[in-house]
């Protein structure tokens, strides 16, 4: 059977983004980021090899998942060490539908205060996706040993160095793709190995083929 692409527009902020459209097919995969989908019609989503079926649910960060069927729907996409997931459940019992409305509320959810030592190390480590990212310089530009900025990433950002590296530097390939960059291009300034590096990483953390779907997603105005 022919795999279906998505379709529609998305918005990109630092830590968050939001897909609004049809969905296409996914496999299963887990991503980083906190996901809310919500949708007029129940969906059928299948977590951790359960079905679950709503018009409204949360999958947890690095939550094996796929969502089942094709449909109109929102789908945001949030950094656990931005916001708490709490918080979160709290706005899905009455998020707006709308994606504008959507994006405002989550902007007057409180945000998660990290230690400043994290920040500087997460400052440094986005500056760096374009080449090799080290964690030993991440712990300097911190005044961090090694194995304090480690312990730090386990508390508070919820992932290791590495495997952050890979989350940032896919979102900042799809951000280059959406603008309309090629996939080797947008793997190129993204720090991806090549073209095919950059489609693994995104079959594998968001359970899409970025060659299928990419040409049908826009940025929003």
């Amino acid at each position: 059977m022919t795999e279906r692409h998505w379709q529609g527009e998305v918005w990109l902020a630092r830590d968050h983004a939001l897909f609004a459209g049809v969905n296409g097919d996914t496999r299963e995969h887990a991503h980083y980021a906190h996901q809310l989908l919500l949708a007029e019609t129940p969906l059928r989503v299948c977590v951790a090899g359960q079905v679950l079926e709503a018009r409204r649910l949360l999958v947890p960060s690095l939550q094996a998942h796929r969502v089942e069927a094709s449909q109109s729907l929102l789908a945001l996409y949030v950094e656990p060490l931005a916001f708490d997931s709490d918080d979160l459940r709290q706005l899905l019992k009455d998020a707006p539908g709308e994606p504008e409305a959507l994006l405002g509320r989550l902007a007057r959810l409180p945000r998660r205060r990290l230690d400043r030592r994290v920040e500087k190390a997460l400052a440094a480590l986005d500056e760096q996706l374009a080449a090799r990212v080290e964690a030993e310089r991440l712990a300097r530009s911190a005044s961090l040993s090694l194995s304090q900025l480690e312990r730090l990433f386990a508390v508070q950002v919820g992932l290791s160095v590495r495997r952050l590296v890979l989350w940032r530097r896919l979102y900042l390939a799809f951000a280059l793709a959406l603008q309309g960059r090629s996939l080797t291009e947008a793997a190129h300034h993204a720090g991806f190995a090549d073209a095919a590096h950059l489609s693994r990483s995104v079959r594998s953390l968001l359970g899409i083929r970025a060659g299928l779907s990419l040409p049908h997603l826009r940025l929003a105005d």
